[in-house]
């Protein structure tokens, strides 16, 4: 795991000097993800320069030292991430007659393009990983992301032409006459969804590199981008090729779950996992200790609130499966101290406020071991939400009646007062309530109201409407290019899930593990997350996935072959925090000092008089404006620190 940033200038070349002090103020900024070593290579006739930073996990010798040249001394790579089927290529490599120097697997991925090219390596890569390579003889630089978006990598092109690259933003800042600007259809989505999805970027001038996409760069010629993964064309293959009986699939679900933990487990360095207490946790660490000849690590923190504690569960898991268990119960005070960070551990607006856990348990584990192993991924391809269980039963009953009904039964749900859900709640078991049960209640009453599934998922995720926070030309349409195909329309969980693993997935849960992770130099990697799993997912039945009868059907079963059902059995939660008591208690000065921030710089991005509102419908106890106002004030304390630097140039947001 590591990080890597370069340019290439279109018609200008820099002295060797001063090429290398911008890769290596750029590198700089990010080297957290990579605290073990550092590299710089330059090309300068051509204006090529590339820096790297590692954080070893495989071949902790020098001869993994980055940027990397193949063997022909033609290719130039720099590598963020872990091929796991790297000893696989390696060995059909050296039937092709390569000689290899070291274990590493960035020098059997820079020998493999040497070899196959750039899109064949990609379409054979099984991994997480974001690189570039220069061929030094065309004079062309690729830039390639894995298929699923779990490692990032930000593109930057200049008035002049030039380019500029990194595995975070915040890199960009140390480029000459970095100046950007606020992009209206990124903070339309930000508003209404919390973060900054994979097709924009916060700046107009910024993209990102697509999941399961390369992009050529080459002197005169505009960046060209081709795809070498579609979860579309996956999708369609999955329900064209269902898998209908139930022993048949989780047979061939468990074969392939234990070859992706198992290829996870291989790393130089020590290694466990996070453990939740959750279903998909719980079924990667069984399978780690299954194949495991030691008791494996597993880490979890608790809070003092019963409501978000979910150590307990994880206790009585690790117990039973007789791990090497470590668990620290964080105070709100240490969790707190973690809130004035954020903007530096994630510089593009981000405010899902489980970020904050995150990288609390990041922190934990990185203590004790390098690797952590996740159970990121399984809800959006296992069907883990209940968004997507209440598409059939007496919910989708609901969503079938007519239009004028439906607005009818939504009004009246809307109209019942937010304190009544939130005293509801009260009467149910802590580690059975569900959390922000008014916010929930409102999301499913705007959803009543819509006709496509996609569409009522997107309300299950969304809090602002651009209409009603932004100003003026700032409101933009929410359009997305991944709308889901023919294929997948027609099961409306299935075309959630669709939707939710090209948007969701990458720009929240993805974006959010890699920074507070990698903000801790932990590298995390995610079995469910293998482009395999995926894939097969979809060639499960949904009733295998999400049904009346629960949710991640498949995986429950799986997992309790391994785990008696009554300790995981359990309502999901999620990871969070008790934010909204704390923006009214300990984290008050600090909220209204931002607020107070986004009034004076902000007025022509939001709506204050909304804002203020909610502020006060908050203080005063009122439910549902917990993530509303996290979004605004992320956002404000984010743009006090990066966008105050285009002011100081003479800029303007």
């Amino acid at each position: 795991m590591c990080g890597i940033v370069g340019f290439f200038l279109a018609n200008e070349r820099w002295a060797t000097e001063r090429s290398h002090s911008v890769v290596s103020a750029m590198a700089a900024t990010i080297a957290h993800r990579g605290p073990d070593d550092e590299g710089i290579w330059g090309d300068k006739e051509h204006g090529l320069g590339l820096g790297h930073r590692r954080l070893s996990i495989v071949d902790l010798t020098t001869s993994g030292h980055q940027p990397m040249l193949s063997a022909d001394g033609r290719y130039v790579i720099v590598f963020n991430g872990e091929i796991y089927n790297h000893l696989d290529l390696r060995a059909d490599l050296e039937k092709l007659g390569c000689r290899f120097r070291s274990s590493s697997d960035t020098e059997v991925l820079i020998e493999a393009v040497a070899h196959w090219g750039i899109q064949k390596t990609c379409e054979r890569l099984v991994g997480m990983f974001a690189f570039a390579v220069w061929d030094r003889v065309d004079r062309r630089l690729w830039l390639a992301r894995d298929r699923l978006g779990k490692k990032p990598l930000y593109l930057y092109r200049d008035p002049r032409g030039n380019i500029a690259f990194a595995s975070e933003l915040k890199a960009l800042w140390q480029f000459p006459d970095f100046n950007p600007s606020l992009r209206n259809e990124a903070l339309a989505q930000y508003v209404s969804y919390s973060y900054v999805p994979e097709h924009l970027s916060i700046f107009n001038e910024v993209d990102k590199v697509l999941p399961g996409s390369i992009v050529e760069l080459s002197p005169g010629k505009a960046p060209v981008t081709r795809q070498y993964w579609s979860l579309a064309e996956a999708a369609a293959r999955g329900i064209s090729n269902r898998i209908v009986d139930p022993a048949e699939a989780e047979e061939s679900l468990l074969t392939l779950l234990r070859d992706a933990t198992g290829r996870r487990m291989l790393a130089d360095v020590p290694l466990g996992a996070f453990l939740s207490g959750g279903i998909d946790s719980g079924l990667v660490v069984s399978l780690m200790q299954e194949q495991s000849a030691q008791k494996v690590r597993t880490f979890s923190i608790g809070f003092r609130d019963a409501a978000f504690d979910e150590a307990p569960v994880a206790r009585a898991v690790a117990a039973h499966l007789g791990t090497d268990h470590t668990e620290l119960y964080v105070t709100d005070s240490e969790a707190q101290e973690i809130v004035p960070k954020l903007p530096d551990i994630f510089d593009e607006p981000f405010a899902d406020a489980s970020q904050i856990p995150t990288y609390l348990l990041a922190s934990l584990t990185r203590k004790e071991v390098t690797v952590a192993l996740t159970g990121d991924g399984g809800d959006e391809s296992f069907g883990g939400y209940l968004r997507y269980r209440n598409q059939s039963g007496l919910v989708g009953k609901m969503y079938a009646l007519p239009r004028p009904l439906r607005n009818a039964i939504a009004t009246g749900i809307g109209a019942v007062p937010a304190g009544f859900w939130t005293a509801s709640s009260s009467l149910i078991p802590s580690n059975r309530r569900p959390r922000f049960l008014a916010s929930k209640v409102a999301k499913v009453a705007r959803a009543m109201k819509l006709d496509n599934a996609a569409d009522r998922g997107k309300a299950y995720l969304s809090f602002w409407t651009p209409e009603q926070l932004l100003v003026g030309s700032r409101r933009s349409a929410l359009d997305d290019p991944f709308g889901a195909p023919s294929s997948v329309l027609g099961e409306p969980s299935e075309s959630m899930q669709f939707w939710e693993t090209l948007h969701y997935l990458p720009g929240d849960l993805l974006a959010k593990l890699d920074r507070a992770t990698m903000a801790a130099s932990l590298e995390a990697r995610s079995p469910l997350l293998d482009h395999r799993v995926v894939e097969l997912a979809w060639q499960l039945p949904p009733a295998m996935k999400a049904s009346p009868q629960g949710t991640k059907r498949i995986l429950r079963n799986l997992l309790f072959k391994y785990v008696p059902r009554d300790l995981v059995d359990l309502p999901k939660q999620g990871f969070s925090v008790p934010i909204g008591s704390w923006m009214t208690g300990n984290l008050r000065e600090w909220v209204e000092t931002s607020l107070s921030y986004g009034r004076h710089n902000l007025a022509e991005v939001f709506n204050w008089q909304e804002v203020d509102a909610a502020w006060r419908n908050h203080l005063a106890g009122l439910n549902g404006y917990v993530e509303k106002l996290w979004i605004i004030v992320v956002f404000c304390v984010w743009h006090q620190r990066w966008m105050e630097q285009s002011r100081l140039r003479g800029s303007h947001a």
